[in-house]
């Protein structure tokens, strides 16, 4: 039998184990009467008036709607509340700053941390301060000596006063990218195309850079330029293969130019030192002409005094010593004799051979030294004995 069966009977089959007695039914809450149960403990809570049970009925009905409505009030103060403590504190980021409005008017620019704001008042912007940012320019343009050339231009920059950055310009990139535009322009039209292309790229970074910066001051924009960077300059596409070989000329003149001063620095030094050496070595033998000539005179004036005490002797002595020298260095020696007036020849050199032969391949050189100076020692010795006897006859 189905446990809603009709007729009447009281053996209904609840399946929520009520059987038959639907007057005390524990089947699940209604919502409506859950959601007034929670509004009555809320206006409880905060003070009201709970619904009371029995009475009249109108006026329990009239005293439940005012709790309720109290309720809700509460409610949506409570959230108010917790909204306006949500909006009023904000943080700021090390890299950022960021800019107060109180009624639309400049209030002051917060540093990092956790800051307040009045809520619906106070308006809050937050600007990136550190970060590095790029923009690319690129155009072509006239140069100074009517050239088209075209220059590819990098510019990194970042904010450097937040307050301006907001306030104002509208569009701070777009300003920036009119700057560039503009100054780029102004510095390639000063230039010369050679100077653009070749040298003059590093040069004219840098007076774009200084112009950039100063539009971006006189503009008010905020924004600092940290460094400009000239990526490519090209002349038009119809004389690019005319200038690449004017540069690859220009390269091999730098190049010849590089090896000839490598060879400068090499040979320069050498010759430097070649006639420094030659300096030190005129003054050396100039030295030792002067001690030379001055050995001699000491030597002339002491040999004039002995000359001057015995005359005779003395112009022996030199004589003798004048041969000696000469003749120990020939090898032939002629002995005049009183005879026949032929002249008697010693063959030194034949005796030097001869005892060189004998003697040893250790001591050769010592044996004819030794022989040729007793030989020199005889002759000299028959020359004085001989120059004896004719004195001794002529007196």
């Amino acid at each position: 039998m189905a446990w809603n069966e009709p007729g009447g009977n009281r053996n209904d089959n609840d399946p929520w184990g009520n059987g038959g007695r639907r007057g005390n039914d524990q089947g699940p809450p209604d919502l409506d009467e859950a959601l007034k149960k929670g509004l009555d403990k809320l206006n409880k809570m905060l003070g009201g008036k709970g619904k009371k049970s029995g009475g009249d009925g109108g006026s329990s009905g009239g005293s439940g709607s005012a709790g309720n409505f109290g309720a809700v009030l509460a409610l949506a103060a409570i959230l108010v509340v917790g909204y306006v403590v949500f909006q009023s504190f904000y943080t700021v980021n090390e890299q950022e700053r960021a800019v107060v409005l109180r009624f639309g008017e400049y209030s002051k620019t917060e540093n990092p941390g956790l800051r307040f704001k009045v809520p619906l008042i106070d308006d809050v912007t937050k600007v990136l301060v550190t970060s590095v940012r790029t923009a690319q320019s690129s155009g072509q343009m006239l140069t100074q000596d009517e050239n088209l050339v075209t220059v590819d231009l990098q510019v990194q920059y970042r904010v450097g006063d937040a307050r301006d950055y907001v306030l104002n310009v509208r569009d701070s990139n777009q300003a920036l990218a009119f700057a560039t535009d503009s100054a780029l322009r102004h510095e390639v039209g000063s230039s010369s195309l050679d100077d653009v292309l070749t040298e003059g790229r590093a040069e004219l970074a840098v007076r774009v850079e200084q112009r950039l910066q100063g539009f971006l001051q006189e503009y008010g924009t905020g924004l600092e330029i940290v460094r400009v960077n000239v990526e490519s300059t090209q002349p038009p596409a119809a004389v690019q293969d005319a200038f690449r070989e004017v540069q690859r000329a220009r390269e091999d003149e730098q190049r010849v130019k590089e090896e000839a001063e490598t060879y400068r620095n090499k040979v320069v030094p050498e010759a430097r030192g070649q006639a420094q050496r030659m300096i030190e070595e005129a003054s050396a033998y100039k030295q030792e002409v002067i001690e030379r000539a001055r050995g001699e005179t000491a030597r002339f004036l002491e040999l004039l005094a002995v000359y001057q005490m015995a005359p005779t002797v003395t112009r022996e002595r030199m004589y003798l010593q004048t041969l000696e020298t000469v003749l120990s260095n020939s090898s032939k020696i002629l002995v005049d004799t009183e005879s026949s007036g032929n002249m008697m020849y010693l063959p030194l050199d034949r005796l030097t051979q001869g005892a060189s032969s004998r003697s040893g391949s250790q001591t050769s050189g010592s044996a004819s030294q030794m022989d040729i100076q007793t030989v020199t020692d005889q002759v000299i010795q028959e020359l004085r004995t001989r120059q004896d006897t004719n004195t001794r006859r002529s007196r």
